[in-house]
């Protein structure tokens, strides 16, 4: 089995929790020893040295990465594929993040090797199959990755009819839909006819080796520098930050720190290699989403090391149970901030929320369970 496998961004790259799933994939391909052949988009932090960390690592067997070609390089097909044709869908640009020379560069990678399956990430890179001619054998798969209409709604021109109809019609010229939670699981298998499946961001059991390591931060905060967690960084650090004791240690991992001030008590580390270890060192973790939709891997990936999370309502998205599940959830700023000193306090109450983790943890999400869906859709005996 050969599979062409299509994400934007650096895998090993920890500074997003979308990475994060995509990298978790790549580990399963491995384990099951399938051709993997990954697509991205090149960016500086996504060369072809990130490619060839990803083969030295095992985890692919080939990289390509997709460059915007130069207006200047072909006047013509720059006006007649690209320039006239979005302007002519312009109301559904949103939906389409393809960039000049793209879907040329694809098809010519599909074109040299014969895939059994090309799986793309994110609804909105799905325009990359335009001048993809499919093989009878061949199927195509889209890993949504989230309820992108969701996310389009602050924007002027948005209609909620529109936007919904566009995506769903998007994903039904895939053979299997991937989505992340149940919430998106129940909500597009009521428009699709072909098959949607779910499938959990599944990561190893960390909560044995978690457990024998010191824990030398009490807080620990991980996010990118998107607008919904722009806006989660705010709240907390005027609203709740201050009614915290400034004896606790709290680290800050990934681009969100770029957003966030000084603070005597707040160490803010952009990128790590290996988000993993720092986990490990971790007594809490918070997860203060006010708004934005789909499953937090920040909080799964605490999870996985059974260490407890205080977060919002929207921390708890896509998650089976909202309660009993490791998770402390609160709007309350002031209830926000008793949770995370009570879980460093109170050694029972810790413990008692640390157990609901594990439990929760390797009842969903460990990636023994996640493989066995993934080994039914690929046939891995």
């Amino acid at each position: 089995m050969k599979i062409l496998y299509f994400y934007p961004e650096n895998p090993l790259s920890f500074s997003q929790g979308n990475n994060s799933r995509a990298l978790s994939l790549l580990h399963y391909f491995k384990n099951r020893s399938i051709y993997i052949d990954l697509v991205g988009e090149k960016s500086s932090e996504f060369g072809e040295d990130a490619i060839d960390d990803l083969k030295n690592e095992g985890l692919i067997k080939n990289g390509y990465l997709l460059k915007k070609e130069k207006k200047s390089s072909n006047i013509i097909k720059y006006y007649l594929n690209y320039s006239f044709p979005r302007k002519i869908n312009s109301k559904f640009k949103d939906f389409d993040r393809t960039k000049f020379g793209y879907k040329e560069q694809f098809a010519k990678i599909v074109k040299n090797t014969e895939y059994d399956i090309i799986l793309i990430s994110y609804v909105y890179w799905s325009s990359l199959l335009d001048n993809v001619t499919k093989g009878s054998n061949t199927k195509w798969i889209v890993d949504t990755h989230d309820f992108l209409t969701s996310q389009f709604q602050t924007n002027k021109k948005f209609a909620l009819d529109r936007y919904f109809k566009r995506e769903i019609n998007l994903m039904k010229k895939f053979d299997n839909v991937w989505v992340i939670s149940n919430e998106e699981n129940y909500l597009f298998s009521q428009f699709i006819n072909n098959p949607v499946s779910l499938i959990t961001h599944g990561l190893p059991n960390n909560i044995e080796t978690s457990s024998k390591t010191e824990k030398t931060i009490d807080v620990v905060y991980v996010a990118s520098e998107n607008f919904h967690n722009i806006k989660a960084a705010n709240w907390f650090f005027k609203e709740v930050y201050p009614l915290l004791s400034p004896d606790i240690k709290i680290t800050v991992v990934g681009k969100i720190g770029n957003h966030i001030p000084k603070f005597e008590n707040v160490e803010n580390l952009i990128l790590v290699k290996d988000l993993n270890e720092v986990y490990k060192k971790s007594k809490v973790t918070i997860c203060p989403m006010l708004s934005g939709t789909g499953v937090k891997i920040k909080v799964i990936e605490s999870l996985s090391h059974g260490i407890p999370v205080v977060c919002n309502e929207r921390g708890v998205d896509g998650l089976v149970n909202k309660t009993n599940n490791g998770c402390l959830t609160t709007n309350d700023s002031f209830l926000f901030s008793d949770y995370i000193s009570k879980l460093l306090n109170d050694a029972e109450f810790y413990n008692q929320n640390h157990l609901e983790a594990k439990r929760f943890f390797e009842d969903n999400f460990d990636s023994k369970k996640t493989y066995k869906i993934l080994d039914s859709i690929f046939k891995v005996n």
